[in-house]
Parts: C-alpha cells; structure tokens; sequence
C-alpha cells in the first residue's frame, strides 16, 4: 500500500531551548544528523516515498536542507504563516495529501511502529483513525487512552498512551479551524462525532525530543 505522510514539524520548542535553541525542534542534532533525517529514514524503511511537512518556526531550515526531494521521497511543505497549533497545522497539510490512506507523524517524536502491523490493523478495525500507543505509567506527561474489546478508543484516560504516530482515511469531515490541537481538539472531537477511532499498542522502541532529558538520550536509542 502506497501511503503518504504529515509530518508535524512546525512547533516552537520552547523546552528544548535550553540546549537547542539554533534550529527548529526537528532538526535538533542526534548522532551527528538532524533528529528529522532519522524519522523520514525510518518511515521510508517502511515504504513511505511521500511526506508533507507541516513547518512554520524557522522553517526554512527545514526546507533548505530538505528540498524536494531526499534519499528518494518526494517531499512538500505546507507552511503556517503563524503559529496553528498541531490541529491547525494538521488541517492545513490535509490539501496536499493525495493517498486514499495516510500516516500523521509527530517531528518529535520516533516510534518504531511496523507499518504493515498498523495498517492491517487499521484495516481489520475498519478504521477512520488508528492510533499507535505505548504502555506508560507517566500519565501526567502523555495522553492516556483506554481501548475497548474491539479496539476501539473508549476513553483519554489509562496508562497506555499516545505514541503520536496516526494512520487515518482520507476525506473524513474534519470541522476546519484555525489554530488548534491535533490531541485536545480534533481527537476528543472525533470521538464525539461518533468516528471509529482504534488503537493498537506496540512494544516499540520510543524516544520524545521535546525535553532536554529525553533528547540527551535519543542517540542511544535510535539505531
């Protein structure tokens, strides 16, 4: 299956500043190369040749190094002229997308998931979206969810949480807004409106940039 990807790349970074504070968030040095190089690596490993960057803080660090094209994917920008939020950005790099099914991935953060799991899962689930999670006892810091027997999200609470890596159909009738939250506004409302929204648990390796600790230990983790 032929998949395109957002990738979520165009948040401010405030608490990483204390020890990047130079370039946008994604590009944050691991291992000698820009923490994003890793995440497109890996999805491409898995069969993605598309991806739609959704940039704004210091974008064009991003698209110079970028271009359109890199190891091989074709890469486009959709670019927020201020700041929308992961929701407001999400809706925006919708337009681009051209794959009947699509992956929405965090710039921040890299999950190992096995596509081929997620989307046969995503496929048996007959879902609209498909979330991949991990097993957390950190509640306050990640989004927990609950899963009911059929796999469905039952409630955002519990101790297994969002890994903020997202397979969902195209044309889903999404209420436009401006800025907003992909995991606050758009996820609680979805699940509102009545949506199949599913989830899977992955016993993945999982590395958040977004807090000096965690990034400090990202090299030893991704491979």
């Amino acid at each position: 299956m032929s998949l395109d990807a957002i990738v979520l790349a165009g948040g401010l970074g405030t608490r990483l500043r204390p020890v990047v504070n130079d370039v946008p968030k994604p590009m944050a040095p691991v291992n000698g190369r820009p923490f994003l190089e890793l995440l497109l690596e890996y999805w491409m490993g898995q069969g993605v040749r598309r991806f739609v960057l959704s940039v704004g803080y210091l974008s064009e660090a991003i698209t110079r190094h970028f271009g359109s094209r890199w190891g091989g994917a074709a890469l486009e920008y959709s670019v927020e002229s201020e700041p929308l939020g992961t929701g407001g950005g999400f809706l925006k790099a919708l337009d681009a997308i051209q794959s009947n099914a699509f992956l929405v991935l965090n710039g921040d953060t890299y999950f190992a998931v096995p596509l081929k799991d997620l989307s046969g899962y995503h496929a048996e689930c007959n879902a609209d979206w498909t979330m991949a999670l991990f097993r957390s006892s950190d509640a306050k810091r990640y989004q927990g969810v609950s899963l009911a027997e059929d796999g469905r999200i039952a409630s955002l609470s519990g101790n297994t949480v969002n890994g903020g890596v997202y397979l969902m159909r195209r044309g889903l009738p999404w209420k436009a807004r401006g800025r907003c939250s992909l995991e606050s506004d758009l996820l609680p409302q979805a699940l509102a409106d009545g949506w199949r929204v599913c989830g899977r648990v992955f016993d993945r390796p999982f590395v958040d940039i977004g807090v000096p600790q965690d990034y400090q230990s990202a090299g030893a983790i991704i491979q």
